[in-house]
């Protein structure tokens, strides 16, 4: 590899084409690091007014520059409160008509911290932490009311155990150690397979999170001890019920079967009714979250967003390229590009619906205003006079940019658009009072046309006030392309790129695949959810298996009277299934309302929202009492269809 030290870098950007001298090369940053950067530039290089290239907004001797972020290394003693309040004093010393703030936040929490502006390139989502964290410990809760439920269920058959090693000796304190014993000893092998679990599911669970999570990192990690402290608090919590209420009772009781031991089954059976009822209600507001989850995902992805998406190519412009020889290669590349039968159109641009803009902007006026409308913000975006027609944006009033406006650039040609948004921003009554109308930003501007809102970004967020300025060199070129032979089309694509642009890589992406990662987090939370309520209704039906099992063989006898004095096979499974039925009944009228409150505060973080629909909750009821029916169902069958001659003879 041949040596970096003092050659020489040609950076072309929006400040023109500028020489760096590099000085130093300096390692890779780590995968995990939300700081990653393929280059350092030096920022005083801005300081200079030459090198600005006529973009005011850069300068670093005002506040106006939200592209940095700014780093502050404190001593160890020093208080970051006291630093902030000394910054906004001084701030307000130097402009006393500015009423913004500035902030500081640790880096410790910019990773799953709000974000201070534009987002980290590997920031995680601290909501999506807390939902998987949460749903694993319902899931958890849920398999120790499992436990604790079929506990409680066996106990009577253990009563005889105690009451015999009671008499012969056996302490209460030795009994209870017994108990929590066999808790602590099926939650620790329910945790050792959960490792071997997550280890051997890995990878695939970060493909589905697109993150690189290690198992052996978390080992390494204090949160594993926060772990231990669950396990340990879990098992003890399960299984303590059992051992200081069946160890409480008599010897005599037990043994001859008493009513207090009956008083005592009664109350375990109040406890064994609250728990199924509490691992349902769990189940039902999982399946309506994934419900209302997916549906509205299937509405951002369906909503018309003002724009066309489909089958627009966007190649990024070239990296490496002489400011004298790129208006030639561009518009050499364009024709070549434009003669392809399947091109129909293409634009240059600088901002691209699913991605930012260009920049942000503020001190934007209507011509004549003196107020606080200078402090309000408008997203800036470089377009080209082709770029309305390419995503077939309407316009509600006015004109587009010419071709000859595009070329001159806004700085030369004093044109700009905006969207209605904008148009209401500024103050402007109308979309029609805002066409021909002028606005003050630096220099006069004259407002040509006022586009349609259209969703730039997400449904999640509601529409900005765009400002659009004109200029060719836009940084992307975006086709729309035909829909016949993509591969092919792309490999002829990228040889007319690279006999334009030397020496640059072919870097290319959809608009309609891009748009749709921004509802990358809603489908991940759409897949947990429907995973969580397959594995909650899982263990849920397990435990009510094992229930009805038990319950069946309790009324062993009963059932064996009333097949004798001439009850039908369908008046006994209505017999053994209805108790769990009612239950299952009332776990959905717990659970409905509970649902529905939780999803529309999380609805609430949409501008755009779908509707929390009726047969939602109908459907997870439904769903949930067919899966009860069919678990209780099978141990009701049985017992229906059993001889009452053998259960009568064992009696």
């Amino acid at each position: 590899m041949e040596n970096a030290l003092g050659k020489t870098l040609v950076v072309n950007n929006q400040f023109g084409k500028t020489l760096y001298n590099v000085t130093a090369v300096y390692a890779d940053m780590p995968e995990n690091s939300d700081i990653q950067f393929d280059a350092i530039l030096s920022l005083q290089t801005l300081a200079n007014p030459a090198n600005l290239n006529g973009n005011g907004w850069a300068r670093l001797d005002g506040f106006d520059g939200s592209y940095v972020t700014n780093y502050f290394q404190l001593t160890g003693k020093a208080n970051s409160a006291t630093l902030e309040s000394k910054i906004n004093t001084l701030k307000t010393k130097l402009d006393p008509q500015d009423k913004s703030k500035f902030v500081l936040q640790p880096m410790s929490q910019i990773h799953l911290g709000s974000s201070m502006d534009d987002p980290y390139q590997t920031s995680g989502s601290l909501s999506f932490v807390y939902l998987l964290g949460g749903i694993a410990i319902l899931i958890l809760v849920i398999a120790w009311f499992n436990y604790i439920n079929l506990s409680t269920a066996a106990s009577l058959k253990r009563a005889k155990e105690v009451g015999v090693r009671k008499v012969v000796g056996a302490g209460r304190f030795q009994l209870v150690n017994q108990f929590l014993g066999e808790s602590f000893l099926l939650n620790i092998i329910g945790f050792v397979v959960a490792v071997l679990l997550v280890y051997s599911f890995q990878k695939p669970f970060n493909d589905f999170t697109q993150k690189n999570f290690s198992i052996e990192r978390l080992l390494a990690d204090p949160s594993w001890i926060a772990a231990a402290i669950l396990l340990v608090l879990g098992a003890f919590l399960s299984g303590s019920y059992v051992a200081f209420s069946i160890t409480s009772l008599q010897p005599i009781q037990i043994l001859k079967g008493t009513s207090g031991l009956k008083l005592n089954a009664g109350k375990e059976n109040w406890l064994r009714k609250v728990l199924v009822i509490a691992q349902f209600s769990v189940s039902i507001i999982l399946i309506i979250a994934t419900l209302v989850l997916y549906k509205q995902l299937q509405y951002m992805q369906n909503k018309d967003l003002g724009f066309k998406a489909e089958q627009r190519l966007v190649i990024n412009g070239p990296q490496l390229e002489d400011d004298k020889a790129l208006g030639t290669s561009s518009a050499l590349l364009d024709n070549q590009v434009s003669a392809l039968p399947y091109v129909n159109n293409l634009c240059h641009t600088g901002i691209v619906p699913g991605n930012y803009y260009s920049f942000n902007a503020a001190g934007i006026v209507k011509q004549g205003e003196k107020s606080d409308d200078a402090k309000k913000g408008y997203a800036m975006g470089i377009i080209d006079d082709r770029y309305l027609s390419v995503f077939q944006i309407g316009l509600v009033t006015g004109r587009n940019f010419t071709v000859h406006e595009a070329e001159q650039g806004w700085e030369k040609s004093g044109k700009l658009m905006i969207n209605e948004s904008a148009a209401r921003q500024l103050g402007f009554e109308s979309p029609q009072k805002a066409a021909g109308a002028m606005i003050s930003w630096g220099q006069s501007f004259e407002i040509v046309g006022v586009v349609k809102d259209y969703n730039h970004q997400g449904l999640q967020k509601a529409v900005d006030p765009i400002i659009f300025m004109p200029r060719r060199s836009g940084g992307k070129l975006v086709l729309q392309l035909a829909t016949t032979n993509m591969q092919r089309q792309l490999k002829e694509l990228e040889a007319l790129y690279k006999a334009a642009y030397p020496g640059n890589p072919f870097e290319y992406y959809f608009v309609d695949q891009k748009y749709n990662e921004q509802y990358n987090d809603e489908k991940q939370y759409s897949q947990v959810f429907a995973l969580a309520s397959m594995l909650a209704i899982f263990i849920a039906c397990l435990g009510l298996f094992g229930l009805a099992s038990y319950m069946t063989e309790q009324r062993t006898k009963e059932i064996g009277v009333r097949k004798v004095l001439g009850a039908s096979i369908a008046s006994i499974l209505a017999l053994v299934s209805k108790d769990f039925l009612r239950l299952v009944i009332i776990s959905i009228l717990i659970a409905c309302p509970i649902a529905g409150y939780l999803m529309k505060k999380w609805l609430q973080d949409f501008a755009y929202q779908t509707d929390i629909a009726w047969w939602m909750f109908a459907g997870a009821g439904g769903l949930v009492i067919v899966i009860a029916i069919l678990t209780v169902g099978f141990q009701s069958l049985k017992a229906a269809l059993m001889n009452p001659v053998q259960s009568l003879r064992n009696e």
